[in-house]
């Protein structure tokens, strides 16, 4: 049966007449979660979850047609069964079920098997198709568990206060920041950036509560955030603000970082590992726990994960896509204010 097929606007869905994630303007879109790769101005209706939708009003606009639903909760739009599973990638973050006379097809956007403090873990959903990313789809990622990393970024910043340097820890606004935030909770007082800022009230009017959190004006003294602990996004490296910053010891935080060679380049005193994708181990795991009949691989490194799932008897099919998460979530960065 042909539920799904893969167009120039993105994955379509033949018999229920909506895209998921479309990279074009389409009539009814099904987002993911509200990362820009994934959910894109200008759909003339959108369908997201519940803590998706006050961050996808917030980075597209207030006016948009829009609704939601929570997780297992399911919708029928013509004849097909919608629903939503949890991702384990970002607050909001879900798979999409599609269940239409019996075939079920699950295009899982961006996922992270591992659990976090913060995001609702993931859930494996049993179908016949599944779409699955592979941002890090190479033996080499394998992710520290969320206690470790805990400790981990918890005692650079205490080394860091031993040395009268104020710790500054780069990452994207939404997903990354607040993820970042309940790692370091209870250390210091925590300063963001106004476009994490901004992204953190979104969130919490969704019923979500986030570590507290102070926003950096422009007028802001030095003597307040030295020696604490202050998030930016990565696009304000090398800026302004951060040489305002006192005595800053600068921190990326991504997967890319589990490569040390990524740690020099980009110049910076640290680099942690902290990703929101499934490792390795995790994205094996979570394509057999579906026990589907063919796997799509798309987002990252499609070439090597799908000739290994075929290698171990699992169909697989590369799916190109027409933007990587980094391309747009920089340019996202990018557009976000500046101090």
């Amino acid at each position: 049966m042909k539920l799904v097929k893969f167009t120039k606007k993105g994955i379509y869905c033949i018999p229920g007449k909506f895209y998921l994630d479309p990279w074009y303007p389409v009539d009814y879109a099904i987002i993911s979660h509200a990362h820009a790769d994934h959910a894109r101005w200008g759909n003339k209706h959108y369908l997201c979850h519940h803590h998706s939708k006050a961050v996808l009003q917030h980075r597209i606009g207030k006016d948009i047609s829009i609704e939601s639903l929570g997780y297992k909760e399911s919708k029928t739009i013509n004849e097909v069964k919608v629903s939503f599973y949890p991702a384990g990638h970002i607050i909001g973050s879900a798979q999409i079920r599609l269940e239409y006379k019996g075939y079920i097809v699950v295009f899982s956007g961006d996922y992270k098997t591992q659990p976090d403090f913060l995001t609702t873990p993931f859930e494996p959903v049993k179908c016949h198709e599944f779409i699955t990313e592979s941002t890090f789809g190479l033996p080499v990622y394998k992710w520290k568990e969320e206690t470790e990393l805990q400790e981990e970024l918890q005692n650079w910043v205490y080394q860091n206060q031993q040395n009268n340097r104020t710790s500054v820890f780069f990452g994207y606004s939404l997903g990354k920041a607040q993820r970042l935030l309940k790692l370091l909770e209870g250390v210091d007082d925590i300063f963001v950036h106004s476009a994490i800022h901004n992204l953190n009230e979104a969130i919490v009017s969704s019923g979500i509560l986030l570590p507290k959190s102070t926003l950096i004006t422009n007028d802001f003294k030095k003597d307040a955030i030295q020696n604490k602990i202050v998030i930016l996004p990565p696009a304000l490296l090398g800026s302004k603000l951060l040489k305002r910053i006192p005595n800053a010891a600068t921190a990326i935080c991504s997967g890319w970082m589990h490569i040390r060679g990524n740690r020099r380049w980009k110049g910076v005193d640290a680099g942690f590992a902290v990703s929101d994708h499934a490792d390795w181990d995790g994205l094996l795991s979570a394509v057999k726990a579906t026990e589907a009949e063919k796997v799509y691989v798309t987002h990252g490194s499609q070439a090597v994960f799908s000739k290994y799932l075929n290698e171990i008897g699992i169909e697989a099919h590369e799916l190109k896509t027409e933007f990587g998460e980094d391309e747009l979530a920089q340019k996202e960065e990018q557009k976000q204010e500046t101090i």
